[in-house]
């Protein structure tokens, strides 16, 4: 959902940087190429959200939710790049953001989303300080080792020479099957009570920026230490990454319960040794666990129902050990850990498909009692 907000963000920057230039309407190099010295967008005058609907028990739901990191910039040959930290996706509920972290974006193995486009000078002709123009900006958008081209609308008002504001005239679609993500939409809509979540979301956008060394100077790329906006539509939110420090209890148990649904650890077939593919999320495993000090933690295998159910119950156990033996490796003490399995015996979903069936294959985090 975050995801098409980004592209959408992309887009509306490059239409920003043409404008700017061509606003300018300075002699010279700047007004002979508009991107000239370069431009740098402004965090805390812009933003970046996304919509999405669900339907929970017959009732539709329509939900509006925000990036708060991101940093872009326009080179002087034109090349936009903007950069969302997908970290800083802020759904307004400390666990529905981590389970966007987690499920959806996976961003302990993606970080980042991208969006890059080449701006050309017609782009922003008949621009002037002052003025506004419609602008359509191809632009590709690059998330979860998926990458797609795109198409954009905006509208580029000049503030100043030195300064554009572009804002999306239309919401830009994100379909999340055209990235790979219906699998991790199916965790989010399973973990969060079962209902449904329409596969696309309206990314809607306002991006500003400023002239590098024309007045708005440089920006850093945190929307809550930014410069103030000349004229915000409303007041930037604070950048809704993770917080430092212990969690809660609370917070310790919901955390604990998503890492379950990642799906993220991985061992070899028919086996208890774990690939260097789930180091992702086991560092970010060892991470909460030394921030949740003081309470123990029960790690479960389960497997699904390929083999017999004996094989399936010892690779469960050794599965759960293996995970155990990894993290007391990292400094958890191991009179905090405990390891079982539970074979096949306690599926997550029904074993009728490849989908399903690695979903039942996972490692569960619980508190110990």
């Amino acid at each position: 959902m975050h995801i098409p907000s980004v592209s959408a963000f992309r887009s509306l920057l490059a239409a920003i940087t043409l404008l700017s230039g061509i606003a300018a309407g300075q002699p010279g190099p700047a007004q002979d190429n508009p991107f000239a010295p370069g431009w740098t967008l402004d965090p805390a005058a812009s933003y970046i959200r996304f919509g999405s609907v669900k339907n929970e028990k017959g009732q539709v739901i329509a939900e509006t939710h925000s990036f708060a990191t991101f940093e872009g910039r326009i080179g002087a040959d034109g090349a936009l790049s903007i950069k969302v930290k997908l970290d800083s996706v802020d759904t307004k509920n400390d666990l529905r953001n981590v389970r966007m972290r987690f499920l959806f974006f996976e961003t302990f193995k993606y970080p980042e989303a991208e969006v890059t486009a080449q701006l050309t000078p017609d782009m922003a002709a008949g621009l002037s300080a002052g003025g506004q123009k419609a602008v359509t900006i191809p632009f590709t958008f690059a998330i979860h080792g998926a990458r797609n081209e795109m198409t954009t609308s905006a509208i580029v008002a000049a503030e100043t020479p030195d300064r554009i504001v572009a804002t999306s005239s239309q919401p830009v679609l994100f379909k999340v099957e055209e990235f790979g993500l219906e699998g991790n939409l199916r965790k989010i809509a399973e973990t969060a009570g079962g209902f449904d979540i329409t596969p696309q979301m309206d990314i809607s956008y306002q991006f500003t920026f400023n002239r590098t060394g024309g007045g708005g100077g440089e920006v850093t790329a945190d929307a809550g230490t930014a410069a103030e906006p000349a004229r915000p539509e409303e007041p930037p939110a604070a950048a809704a990454l993770e917080t430092k420090g212990e969690f809660s209890y609370e917070e310790c148990v919901g955390r604990f319960e998503i890492l379950s649904e990642t799906g993220n650890i991985y061992f070899a077939s028919g086996s208890a040794q774990l690939t260097p593919d789930s180091a992702y999320v086991l560092a970010t495993i060892t991470d909460i666990v030394k921030r949740c000090p003081g309470l123990r933690i029960l790690i479960s295998g389960h497997t699904d129902d390929v083999g017999s159910d004996a094989m399936n119950q010892a690779l469960s156990e050794r599965r759960a050990q293996a995970v155990v033996k990894y993290l007391t490796g990292q400094g958890i003490e191991p009179g905090r850990l405990f390891a079982t399995g539970y074979g096949e015996s306690r599926p997550m979903v029904p074993n009728d498909s490849d989908f399903n069936r690695g979903r039942n294959r996972r490692i569960e985090f619980s508190l110990y009692k």
